[in-house]
C-alpha cells in the first residue's frame, strides 16, 4: 500500500487508559505526544467513559481523540507513540483487549491507506467503536475516513454501547 511523509499531515490518535489514573494517563499522554519533534497539536477532544472491549473483568476506560499535524512517516510516529506507552507503565502481555495503563492508537494519516506487519491504516475496527468514532466526529465533523466514508454516517450506524461524555 502507497504511504510517504513528505509534507505535513494531518492524523488522528486514539488515546485510552484503564488503569494507574485513567484520566491522569490521558493527560500525561496528550503532553507527551504534543513534545514530539515534529508533531504540533491540532484538537483534543473531551474525555470519554467508554466499557472494556473483551473481557470484562477489567475497569472501564477513559478515551479520547487528538488531531495533530506532523511530518514524521507513519511508523517513525507509531515508535514515538509506542515510546511513550512504554514510558507510561504499558505492559504488552500478548493479551487482546486487556486492561493497560495506556494504549495509543494511529486512527488516521492523511488520507492514506496503510497495511504493514506492524501498523494498520485506518485502524481496525475505527468504524464499529463508539470510543473512538464520536470523540473524531467532536473535533472533525467532516472528517472523510480514507476507504470507510464520511465520519458522520459513520457515527450514524454506530450504537453509543454504553459511551458517555464526561465532565
Amino acid at each position: 500500500m502507497k504511504y510517504s511523509s513528505c509534507a505535513t499531515v494531518i492524523a488522528y490518535i486514539g488515546l485510552g487508559s484503564n488503569l494507574a489514573e485513567p484520566v491522569a494517563q490521558i493527560k500525561a499522554a496528550r503532553t507527551a505526544i504534543a513534545s514530539i519533534t515534529g508533531v504540533r497539536e491540532l484538537a483534543f477532544s473531551s474525555l470519554y467513559h467508554s466499557l472494556p472491549m473483551g473481557p470484562q473483568d477489567q475497569p472501564d476506560y477513559v478515551n479520547a481523540v487528538m488531531s495533530i499535524s506532523t511530518d514524521l512517516s507513519p511508523l517513525d510516529l507509531l515508535h514515538s507513540l509506542q515510546h511513550i506507552e512504554n514510558n507510561q507503565g504499558r505492559v504488552r502481555k500478548g493479551e487482546r483487549w486487556g486492561a493497560r495503563t495506556l494504549d495509543l492508537d494511529i486512527l488516521i494519516y492523511g488520507d492514506q491507506e496503510i497495511d504493514l506487519p506492524d501498523l494498520t491504516v485506518p485502524h481496525i475496527g475505527l468504524d464499529e467503536r463508539s470510543f473512538v468514532l464520536y470523540p473524531l466526529f467532536e473535533i472533525a465533523p467532516q472528517l472523510f475516513v480514507p476507504g470507510k466514508g464520511p465520519i458522520a454516517e459513520l457515527v450514524a450506524k454506530c450504537p453509543l454501547s454504553g459511551l458517555r461524555r464526561m465532565d
